[in-house]
């Protein structure tokens, strides 16, 4: 147990530098491959095959979805129990949450393979784009299921002590892709193919590396026969703990396609393209903010578990203030200096124009995301999906889509722009949300009281050391 040992002891400031830096350094270098991916397939097979990519983007974005329900889920647990020197209940979240992947890699695989044509149709291949797409999936499906496998194994080894670890097996991967895509697509000459290889490749061995690491003996954490026996009760936990990602990335892609339909109706073309160049910079400060929150989880998890409430309240508030300030300084980039950050991205004079109110209007609340953000992880990390579910939902789901079509039609009857409407509307989201968030996280203050003791009720399928919360 000396791995997580330091998680009751050590200065809560210590524990979440070491704990947030790794995973802060593996969300840029996977935003710096996905950018680089992109740039060597239109470089190396050309324009049609960006597109035939981009039309496989939500069938990736749905594995992702899945993953994030079984990768968050068991960490998040893992790490409570840990908290309650549970080595043996540990150990079954490690088994049943591999076992949890394997089934849903192999449905995903095997549907993707029955059904490819019509899938791609739907997300909207043509005859020039839908053979690249083909083709690209037709490899990367495997890589697809075996990045499950490695988000959920990256995430449980960080749980039980072994943040740079992790950081090492998930940035390793991106790393070892971006130095493929090159010699597989121009030294090669595989075209898009050699994209797909270079992924599955990257992380074939990425989930290699996480799978041997629960095998070596080094590790107190380790694969066992135990391990692999079905616990519903395990697959329930896991599920309910990750639904609030699971649902947060379901819900994103719906708003996005109802956002864009809005921005398409008040400004065109180019207010959906100035959408996406705002958008771009907005998820570089989102995957900042996540990177601390997952350094968050493996403390405020195990010290909710091992009945340490005042660290509990010390993580999350130095937490909080970290986020907060992150969206603060996007922020005040956004609204200072928004035409420097647009160009950044076109030179197209009527793009900026319009990108730079859009710039202003989405961006001037972050801090108030940051602070939301933080909510939502931190109810998982203590086992409070639905608390988690309903902060992480709100902004998107309660208010922005409603505000999104009242807003517009109200700014038309003030004598505004319809465009201003929708541009506001997630202004306006990000206070309501951060004020929904601020209500629950009030209404349960008591996990931070000295006298708070966790309620857990004992499964009888579990046996006398093995309990639930």
């Amino acid at each position: 147990m000396d791995k997580t040992k330091e998680l009751e002891t050590r200065s809560i400031p210590q524990l979440l530098w070491i704990y947030a830096l790794p995973a802060v350094i593996s969300q840029i270098i996977a935003s710096v491959y996905n950018i680089a991916d992109r740039i060597f397939i239109g470089q190396g097979v050309g324009a049609l095959a960006i597109a035939g990519l981009a039309i496989t983007m939500p069938v990736m974005n749905v594995v992702h979805a899945f993953g994030s329900l079984i990768g968050v889920g068991s960490s998040a647990r893992m790490s409570i129990v840990l908290g309650r020197k549970d080595i043996r209940w540990a150990e079954k979240i490690l088994g049943n949450s591999t076992v949890f992947t394997l089934i849903l890699g192999f449905l995903f695989t095997t549907a993707g393979y029955l059904f490819m044509n019509p899938i791609l149709m739907k997300f909207g291949a043509t005859v020039q784009t839908v053979s690249y797409a083909r083709e690209y999936m037709l490899i990367v499906l495997p890589g697809m299921f075996l990045t499950t496998v490695t988000f959920n194994l990256a995430g449980l080894i960080r749980a039980s002590g072994y943040p740079t670890k992790s950081m090492f097996i998930l940035a390793g991967g991106a790393v070892l892709n971006i130095i493929l895509d090159p010699i597989f697509i121009f030294g090669f000459g595989w075209g898009i193919a050699g994209a797909a290889w270079a992924t599955t490749i990257s992380m074939a061995v990425s989930s290699l590396v996480s799978v041997l690491h629960f095998v070596s003996p080094r590790s107190f954490i380790r694969f066992r026969a135990h391990s692999w026996k079905p616990k519903g009760y395990i697959f329930r936990n896991i599920t309910l703990i990750g639904m609030s990602p699971f649902l947060m990335n379901v819900a994103a892609a719906g708003v996005v396609a109802i956002l864009n339909a809005q921005l398409l109706r008040y400004g065109g073309d180019l207010a959906v393209g100035a959408y996406g160049i705002v958008n771009t910079f907005a998820m570089f400060l989102v995957l900042l903010i996540l990177g601390v929150c997952q350094g968050m989880q493996p403390i405020a998890g195990y010290n909710y578990g091992a009945g340490h409430p005042l660290r509990l309240r010390e993580v999350y508030f130095l937490t909080m203030k970290i986020c907060v300030l992150i969206g603060l300084v996007g922020s005040i980039l956004a609204c200072s200096i928004p035409q420097v950050l647009v160009r950044a991205f076109t030179s197209d004079a009527d793009l900026i124009r319009i990108a730079i109110p859009a710039t202003r209007f989405l961006l001037v609340m972050f801090p108030l995301i940051g602070f939301t953000i933080t909510n939502s992880n931190f109810f998982q990390s203590i086992d409070k999906p639905w608390i988690a579910i309903l902060t992480s939902l709100s902004r998107q789901i309660l208010f922005l889509i409603p505000f999104c079509y009242i807003l517009p039609v109200l700014m038309e009857r003030l004598g505004f722009d319809g465009l201003t409407g929708v541009w506001a509307a997630g202004t306006v989201s990000d206070v309501a949300g951060a004020a929904l968030a601020a209500v629950l996280l009030y209404s349960q203050r008591k996990v931070f009281r000295s006298d708070y003791k966790p309620v857990f009720r004992t499964h009888t399928e579990a046996g006398p050391s093995e309990q639930e919360s």
